[in-house]
C-alpha cells in the first residue's frame, strides 16, 4: 500500500511541475475569438490555431474533459478522501458571455491534495456536461475551481442530470437573468452549500476545458451525479450570449493517462 500512495502522489507532482504552464493561466474571460460549435471556423477542433497562446488546444495531450471509460480507470483507495477546508466569504456572480461564474472575493477556503493548499476561486456551469462516463453525457456540469500558491491549478467537477433542483442554484437563480460582465454582489456565499455526497471520485491529470487549455490541472471529478431541475438548468443557458447555450467543449483523448478512481472501499 505503501509504495501504491507514492507512486501516484510521484506522478501527479513531477507531472504538474513539468506541465503547468504559466502560474496564474487562467480560462479567458473574453468569449468572442473562439465558439462551442464545431462546424464554425473558431470552434473547439480550432482552437489551438485561433492564438499562438492557445497551441496547447491542439497540440497538448494532457487535455480535459475526457470519457470516464470504467474499464480503462484504476480503483484504488490510497489517494484518500478529498479534504475540504471551506468558509463563507463574499462573492459575485458575473456573466462572461460564454458561462455564467461565481467568484469569491476574499478567502473561502480551499482543499488539500497530496500535501498541497488550493485556495476556491470561481465555480461555473456548463451544459450539457463535459466529462462524460462510459460515454454517456448529463445534463449539467459544475467546476470548482482552486489555485495553489503558485498557480497550480485544481478542480473539482459534479455532474448534474434533471430532476429535483438544486439548493444552492436556487439562492441566486432570479438573478441570472439581469447579471451581466459587470458582476452582481450576492454578499457571503458559503461553499459548503454547494452538495457533494459521495466521497468516490475520479482523478486525473488534464487542463482547462476554454482557451488557453491550461494543461497539469489535477481534476476531481465526482461519482456522484446530482440533480438540477429542466428550469435552473435553462435559466443558466438562456442567460449567455446566442452561441453559447451548448457551452461544452467535446471530450479529447486519453492519450496515454491513468485515471484514478477513489472508492475508500476497494480491496
Amino acid at each position: 500500500m505503501g509504495s501504491a500512495i507514492f507512486c501516484i502522489l510521484f506522478i501527479f507532482a513531477f507531472s504538474t511541475s513539468l506541465l503547468t504552464v504559466n502560474a496564474f493561466d487562467s480560462e479567458v474571460d473574453e468569449e468572442s475569438p473562439f465558439a462551442y460549435e464545431e462546424t464554425k471556423p473558431n470552434g473547439p477542433q480550432n482552437w489551438g490555431n485561433l492564438n499562438p497562446k492557445w497551441q496547447v488546444c491542439s497540440t497538448g495531450k494532457l487535455q480535459s474533459p475526457i470519457d470516464l471509460l470504467h474499464e480503462r480507470v484504476t480503483v484504488v483507495k490510497s489517494l484518500r478522501e478529498l479534504k475540504r477546508n471551506y468558509k463563507a466569504a463574499p462573492a459575485a456572480l458575473i456573466n462572461r458571455g460564454h458561462d455564467i461564474m461565481m467568484e469569491w472575493k476574499a478567502d473561502a477556503g480551499g482543499i488539500k491534495i497530496n500535501g498541497t493548499k488550493y485556495k476556491l476561486k470561481q465555480c461555473h456551469w456548463h451544459s450539457p456536461s463535459e466529462h462524460t462516463v462510459n460515454g454517456a453525457s448529463y445534463d449539467m456540469e459544475l467546476h470548482m475551481v482552486h489555485n495553489s500558491p503558485r498557480g497550480e491549478i485544481a478542480v473539482i467537477a459534479i455532474l448534474y442530470k434533471f430532476g429535483h433542483p438544486d439548493t444552492f442554484i436556487s439562492k441566486f437563480l432570479h438573478l441570472v437573468k439581469t447579471v451581466d460582465h459587470r458582476g452582481l454582489d450576492l454578499g457571503v456565499v458559503n461553499p459548503w452549500e454547494i452538495k457533494f455526497g459521495s466521497r468516490k471520485y475520479y482523478r486525473y491529470l488534464g487542463s482547462l476545458t476554454v482557451p488557453p487549455c491550461t494543461q497539469g490541472v489535477i481534476w476531481t471529478v465526482l461519482k456522484k451525479v446530482r440533480t438540477v431541475s429542466r428550469e435552473q438548468a435553462r435559466a443558466l443557458r438562456d442567460a449567455v450570449h446566442d452561441g453559447f447555450e451548448d457551452n461544452a467543449r467535446p471530450v479529447q483523448q486519453w492519450d496515454g493517462r491513468t485515471v484514478y478512481m477513489y472508492n475508500p472501499k476497494s480491496p
